[in-house]
């Protein structure tokens, strides 16, 4: 399956709907990667070893600039960085999968140069458990079908 159709979406604390953040370019491997905890004791003969506590590893999602008006993703995200709050976000794969997750955000401009385009980077600070959401198998049908 192509990342193409992919949307991010957020809201902050309070609100009830989400906000489309339009332009996304890159979405990030997405995925709980245990720490490898090493329990061997001094009757073993191997390394035995446990799962310790996930690590996300790094949520960057890359979007095209923009900062012509109020809704666009690079003002909203700065202003969410500013604030220093959390926001709720629902990224949904073009088959109806979606994660949905709580983080603080950074936000980085690129830079450019001749025919250079320029775009942002918004850094996830991860503040809760992934939620993974399966699409229905109508979702599933439907997509397969277009």
């Amino acid at each position: 399956m192509l990342a193409n159709g992919a949307t991010l979406e957020m809201k902050k604390k309070g609100e009830a709907t989400y906000t489309m953040l339009k332009g996304l370019k890159e979405i990030p491997e997405m995925g709980i990667e245990p720490e490898k905890v090493d329990n061997t004791t001094l009757d073993d003969e191997i390394k035995q070893y446990e799962q310790g506590i996930g690590e996300a590893g790094e949520l960057a999602y890359k979007f095209k600039y923009d900062n012509t008006g109020e809704e666009s993703p690079y003002r909203l995200l700065r202003a969410l960085q500013a604030s220093g709050e959390a926001a709720e976000f629902k990224e949904t794969l073009k088959d109806g999968t979606t994660t949905e997750f709580t983080a603080q955000v950074s936000v980085k401009r690129t830079g450019g140069g001749v025919n250079g385009v320029i775009e942002f980077m918004a850094n996830m600070a991860l503040q809760s458990m992934l939620k993974i959401t399966d699409p229905s198998e109508t979702q599933t049908t439907e997509s397969a079908a277009e």
